[in-house]
Parts: structure tokens; sequence; C-alpha cells
């Protein structure tokens, strides 16, 4: 057969069939070939058609439940979290700087900004609860079991993702992204804390820098502490994705709810965080 072939088909035509075989045997040599092409990965590659199947087992995983995005501001310092214990929790970024403090970990862990990732896989990688990780990102992590890759919309569109299997808003912040996961879980509510949408840095919006010194604008001073290169926010983008997020969900009958201490975010309403659990 393999003979009969051969004499069928010109020797460039053979050799592409070859490549594609072997690339599809291979992960890491696919990956290489289509990195030219971000974009087309998500497509074709044979993980990432895996991957999407595994992201629909959260559909509708916790309808009509409540959640807490927890933020990384400065205002955790100012209240405590031991009421989140028994909460479900989508921890961003480097929220797990803050777990041996409170004693417990989120339910669910997203990053999707490059930088961050890059340069904490490590930590990304031992934390043992569901991930939800850039897809772009996806080669300082690799795949592991409690790794679910999401994809950055490129389009230049503003949106907001009803099914994050294909694609999903990053809308400048990691805040929105979590917000569009948790309409896909089927959380009725959804409350913030910590989103104090106030930096002290100043800049370009996304411009990279390198901490010069500790961090002022997080929970923790080894967040971006010196060294760590990160990106400037961009303030007035997540403030039109976070107007999207608010329609979206009063458009479906729920809410998302604003119990930051102190935070300087005027979208969402504004709820006491104590009042949450019937406490003064």
């Amino acid at each position: 057969m393999s003979t009969a072939l051969r004499k069928l088909l010109p020797k460039q035509i053979r050799t592409h069939l070859k490549k594609l075989y072997f690339g599809l045997l291979d992960v890491q040599e696919w990956d290489r070939d289509i990195q030219r092409y971000p974009g087309l990965g998500w497509y074709v590659h044979p993980k990432a058609y895996r991957n999407r199947l595994r992201l629909q087992q959260f559909k509708d995983f916790h309808k009509g439940e409540r959640c807490f995005i927890i933020g990384n501001g400065p205002s955790l310092n100012c209240m405590s979290l031991t009421p989140l214990r028994n909460e479900f929790c989508f921890g961003l970024n480097r929220i797990y700087l803050l777990f041996p403090k409170i004693d417990f970990q989120t339910t669910y862990y997203i990053s999707v900004n490059r930088l961050i990732i890059e340069q904490t896989a490590e930590d990304i990688c031992s934390l043992s609860m569901p991930k939800f990780i850039s897809w772009q990102a996806r080669h300082f992590t690799g795949f592991m079991e409690n790794i679910f890759y999401i994809r950055d919309a490129f389009d230049g569109t503003d949106g907001f993702a009803e099914n994050p299997t294909w694609r999903i808003w990053e809308g400048a912040t990691v805040t929105y992204v979590a917000m569009q996961l948790a309409f896909y879980m089927g959380f009725q509510q959804v409350i913030l804390i910590g989103v104090d949408h106030s930096f002290i840095s100043k800049g370009e919006p996304h411009q990279e820098i390198i901490s010069q010194s500790d961090d002022p604008n997080h929970f923790d001073p080894s967040y971006f502490g010196k060294g760590f290169r990160w990106n400037l926010p961009d303030l007035k983008t997540s403030e039109r994705f976070y107007i999207l997020a608010k329609q979206y969900y009063q458009s479906h009958g729920r809410e998302i709810l604003d119990a930051t201490v102190g935070g300087k975010l005027d979208i969402f309403q504004k709820v006491d965080f104590d009042s949450l659990f019937g406490t003064e």
C-alpha cells in the first residue's frame, strides 16, 4: 500500500503529509511549526481540541449559586477574608501569595497575562485547584490535568464570551476574564472584592516596565516586587468592558456586586462585605 502511494503521490506532497503525521505525534514539533500563526494553533492543535472538550464540563456547573472574584488590591489587607472559606472564589494572578495568611485557597485560579505567567510558571503549576491559563502562554506551563487553556479574542472588537471554549475577551484585566468564566459556570451572583481600580504607578497603558522597588499597588509588596516585569494598567479600557459585563449579566437576570473596601470603581452596585454573611 505504501509503495503504491509513493508512486501515486508527488514527493513534495508525501513530504508534507509525513511532516503533518509526525507533527501530530510530536506536540512540541507541532507547536514550533505553528508559532508563526498563534491563532491557528487553537483550531488545529490536537491538544487544543481536547482542551475545548474539557472546558465544557464547567458549563452551568454552578448554576444559580454565588461566587467571589478576588482582586489583588491593597484593600484586601483592610478586611477579614475568613467568611470566604466556604464560598466559591476566583483567584487571579499572584493571589497565591495570600494563601498562607488566610489559610485557604481559592476554588479556581486564572492568569492570562503572558509576562506574569512566564515569570511565575513554577508557582502556577504547583497550585492544586483548576487553573485557567492563556493559550498563548502554554509553553511556560505545559499541559497538566488541572490546567484549562482559554484563548483571547484578537479581532480588536469588544465582546463578552458566553461560550469561552472558543474565545474570551481579556478586556485589559484578568478580572473581566473571571466574569466571563463565572457566567459560563452559571453563577447567579458575582461579588468583587480587592478590585481597588487604583494604581500608584503611572504611565502609558500596557507599557512593559520593570519594578525598581516594593509593589505599592497590590496586597503584598513582593507581588510585582523589584525586578519583576509587568504591564501598566489600562483602567479606561477595563471600565468599558466592565460596563459590557454589567449589561450582559443584567440582561440574563444575574448581577455583579462590588464589595471592595474603598474601591474606586463606580460601575457596579456597592455592597458592604460583612452584610453578605449576615454579620454587622
